[in-house]
């Protein structure tokens, strides 16, 4: 999805950051220049806005998004915003464009009220629990339903590499039966486990002290990740322009996507790669977003 250019048609994206499936396979993204969400049903190249304006204007009522980096889409339909610029989280009940504010005050801060430009976002539909990473704070914050303030559940140590740090959280899943968040730990280059309410994390992939680099046991400000039914941990390794995959347990990644540090717009070069989502037959979609389109990589 998406021609390579960026644009507010119908079939253009501009800077687009995150993708989500719904079960019945439609396709949304946070469209992320254009201050919008676009959906997009299997097999058509012309999405409809679903949040947002659909002419790429950007503000800061109930109508309107600034600049949303990721979503959540849920089994009824309903669609979670990080409206990041917004410094807030909206809530559209499936069928209608009118958000609600479900966290943040839409005005950046460090009280517990208040995220400083929030990315990713993952739901725990038995608890209605909402966990968030809260970028420019350096922690993931937790909201209970209906609830105005959150609680800090990882980070809020001040931006760092230690192992009780964060320094730029980004992508970000919840793994209910462990009790544990999943993030990308962007500025620090790595992915990290953080039992939920533990006082540090464990490495996942990259290096434990920060350093970034393109061989196959480094990363370089990855923003998202995805782990597929083995365990195994597929990243958007966003700056050096390549999706890597990392065997379950193993701290060596092998690039599947994308050519280390070549970026480009042919079909097997990426253009800083922002996001990436399984499908049900393993099956990559990459957030392309320097190109402004989505890839599709087939499961061989």
């Amino acid at each position: 999805f998406g021609t390579g250019a960026s644009g507010s048609a119908a079939d253009h994206l501009n800077n687009p950051y995150y993708l989500a499936i719904h079960s019945s396979y439609s396709f949304y993204v946070a469209d992320y220049s254009n201050s919008r969400v676009q959906q997009l049903d299997a097999g058509s190249i012309f999405a409809k806005t679903v949040a947002g304006q659909a002419n790429a204007a950007g503000g800061s009522t109930a109508l309107y998004l600034s600049n949303p980096t990721y979503l959540i889409i849920d089994s009824a339909g309903n669609l979670y915003v990080s409206d990041s610029q917004n410094h807030r989280v909206q809530y559209f009940m499936n069928g209608t464009m009118t958000g609600v504010t479900i966290a943040g005050t839409g005005s950046s801060g460090t009280s517990l009220n208040q995220l400083n430009n929030p990315y990713g976002i993952a739901l725990d539909s038995s608890t209605g629990k909402l966990y968030i990473s809260d970028t420019n704070n350096h922690r993931i914050m937790c909201y209970l339903s209906g609830a105005s303030n959150g609680t800090i559940v990882a980070g809020g140590n001040g931006a760092g590499t230690l192992n009780n740090q964060l320094y730029y959280p980004m992508g970000l899943s919840l793994d209910v039966s462990s009790n544990s968040l999943f993030i990308a730990n962007s500025n620090a280059h790595n992915i990290v486990r953080w039992v939920v309410n533990a006082s540090t994390w464990t490495l996942m992939a990259g290096t434990p002290n920060g350093q970034s680099g393109s061989i196959s046991t480094m990363l370089n400000f990855p923003t998202d990740f995805a782990f597929d039914s083995s365990g195994n941990l597929y990243i958007a390794d966003t700056n050096n322009d390549r999706v890597q995959l990392f065997l379950s347990g193993k701290l060596n990644g092998t690039t599947i996507d994308g050519l280390t540090s070549q970026s480009g717009s042919t079909a097997v070069l990426l253009n800083v790669p922002r996001s990436i989502t399984l499908d049900s037959a393993l099956n990559l979609y990459v957030v392309d977003s320097g190109n402004s389109r989505i890839q599709k990589f087939q499961r061989s």
